[in-house]
């Protein structure tokens, strides 16, 4: 079976490491045990050996000092090949996903002799290049614990894996066995998944075994891969102060059980509750006629009062948005409530997302540089049906003694012809060229020049390829605008505002 880590969603890791204890028999059991404790719960579930080739692995000179810690604990744990493929085996028939940690070349050798399903790369190993060359001319996926490992290091492994496109995860570890509480550094989580997005990771525990908060909290922050040592004490043997026992990792998955419930749905919004959505729906404010409405009219918040009780199928306040138009299909008085089923809806959030699209498209094409935070203005004078007719979109930078706007206008779009009172403004044409209509008199101007519009002077302009260009003035007033066709004039909602749009 070819694993890919990507849909192992949440993937448990029993670590037999050297707990056989150099006994098959005992390794065999430890199995089994792990495998009786697990089958009842709804993860996916490998168990991991760890293969040292000790011929080469402890030097020559050392083969015999049993006054040497780890060489006292791997010579007297050692099984042969044939009795590491035993528990290979019998790992794979109880359904368990095999894994393996080599801690040199001979060893991934052996791994993909006996076929495993995932190479792990311990904390001391992860910097070992000589043994990532190895492992990565296998075809397995990668899990990497990282304890002790600077950050430049992790990158540069990260990057040695992304570069050769290996399926990998990090893990984050304490390689304190065990490690006291205050040592846990659970928010290295967060650091690994904050500054590699694209990268799967999962927690390596050696935390106390009386300790179930653990895994909630690491749950709770987005960790999808979780290492747990085991074994199963005996007269005989006796088990280590970081290795669970059976019934210790039943508890470890009973609390990561309950914390993937309390965290619920990832990566998407969850359903809601009938019960819920009702509850919320009765302490919405309901929208009423602050005045009657004929039918075929536009819906305007002036004439909109918003009051509860609201009553079922009637509008309420949050559907109210600047994106969003209603028109009547019948009479309504006033004080009524107005109802979804005797309202025609209109959603124009695509349109406006369209226009915003194109904007940001020409001003890119321009090489016109614009400040950023400021508000764009979208005018569409006939209604948005016919914005890319007549229409424009504009960013006012400034509006003080004096004013800038930087006036963006789309191929073939129209300026209706208007006026001001008080205002003179200038335009220098940046990008493309303008068609110029100032009291009857048409002409056309290009990028680089300039024109000034005096006061009360009829003007209106359009464009054929395209234009952008500065509008600098004195004030702006809203109420120093005159449009010739009064049908514009009377149009309140002429002007669309977006402040997020760069």
């Amino acid at each position: 079976m070819e694993i890919n880590l990507e849909t192992l969603v949440h993937l448990f890791v029993f670590d037999m490491a050297n707990n056989h204890m150099g006994s098959v028999e005992h390794g065999l059991r430890i199995i089994r045990e792990m495998h009786n404790v697990s089958k009842d719960f709804n993860f996916h579930f490998g168990l991991k050996l760890q293969y040292r080739h000790l011929d080469t692995f402890i030097h020559p000179d050392f083969k015999h000092r049993m006054d040497v810690k780890y060489v006292k604990r791997f010579s007297e744990t050692r099984l042969s090949n044939e009795q590491l493929k035993m528990l290979r085996d019998e790992l794979k028939s109880v359904g368990f996903i095999a894994i393996c940690t080599p801690f040199d070349e001979q060893s991934v050798d052996l791994i993909e002799e006996h076929d495993f399903d995932i190479i792990k790369i311990a904390s001391c190993s992860f910097t070992d290049w000589p043994l990532l060359e190895r492992i990565v001319k296998t075809n397995k996926p990668i899990i990497a614990s990282t304890a002790g490992v600077p950050l430049d290091d992790i990158d540069k492994v990260v990057s040695f894996f992304e570069n050769r496109e290996k399926d990998f995860a990090l893990m984050h570890c304490v390689a304190e066995y065990p490690t006291p509480d205050n040592e846990l550094q659970l928010n290295q989580i967060d650091l690994l998944k904050h500054r590699y997005p694209d990268v799967i990771v999962g927690y390596s525990t050696h935390e106390r075994l009386d300790n179930v908060e653990a895994i909630k909290l690491v749950i709770a922050k987005g960790a999808r891969i979780f290492e747990k040592h085991v074994g199963v004490p005996t007269d005989q043997f006796v088990l280590n102060a970081y290795s669970a026992t059976p019934d210790q990792i039943k508890e470890w998955l009973e609390c990561a059980t309950q914390a993937f419930e309390l965290c619920g749905i990832a990566g998407k919004r969850s359903d809601f509750m009938g019960t819920e959505l009702a509850s919320l729906r009765s302490l919405r404010r309901g929208v009423f006629a602050k005045s009657s409405i004929k039918n075929g009219e536009r819906v305007y918040m002036r004439d909109l009062f918003f009051a509860i009780p609201t009553q079922e199928g009637q509008l309420t306040a949050n559907d109210m948005s600047k994106y969003t138009e209603f028109y009547t299909k019948g009479d309504i008085e006033i004080n009524a409530p107005l109802f979804a089923a005797k309202l025609i809806r209109k959603e124009i959030r695509d349109e406006v997302y369209k226009i915003v699209q194109r904007v940001k498209e020409l001003i890119h094409k321009s090489g016109v540089v614009v400040p950023p935070r400021v508000d764009l203005e979208i005018s569409h004078h006939y209604g948005i049906d016919r914005f890319y007719e007549y229409g424009l979109t504009m960013l006012t930078v400034i509006n003080r003694g004096h004013c800038k706007k930087i006036i963006i206008m789309f191929p073939g779009q129209t300026h209706p012809e208007q006026y001001h009172d008080v205002k003179d403004e200038t335009f220098h044409i940046l990008y493309g060229s303008v068609l110029l209509v100032l009291d009857g008199v048409e002409k056309e101007y290009i990028t680089g020049d300039v024109v000034t519009i005096d006061a009360g002077t009829k003007h209106s302009f359009s464009t054929v390829s395209g234009v952008i260009l500065d509008e600098i003035s004195s004030s702006h007033h809203e109420e120093d605008s005159f449009y010739t066709d009064p049908i514009i004039n009377l149009n309140e909602h002429r002007k669309t505002f977006l402040t997020y749009w760069l």
